[in-house]
């Protein structure tokens, strides 16, 4: 992940992006939404990696699905 990504993810989690900076304050709402966001962001990233190492094999999607899936427990 780069660190546009992780600065993309802050935005979409709430963060100010005016505010960004070394001593910024921010709530526990906005550090829970951006650790949300950057675990799907990971988990999806996994899953493409296994799809396109693995192609259309059953078990790669398997494996992708329930990577995927992780982020409905």
């Amino acid at each position: 992940m780069t660190r546009d990504d992780i600065l993309r993810l802050a935005r979409e989690a709430g963060f100010d992006a005016h505010d960004m900076s070394d001593d910024f304050t921010c709530n526990l709402k906005n550090i829970e939404r951006f650790a949300a966001l950057v675990a799907a962001a990971e988990r999806e990233a996994c899953a493409a990696m296994v799809e396109r190492g693995m192609g259309d094999w059953r078990l790669g999607k398997k494996v992708s699905d329930a990577i995927r899936a992780r982020g409905d427990a």
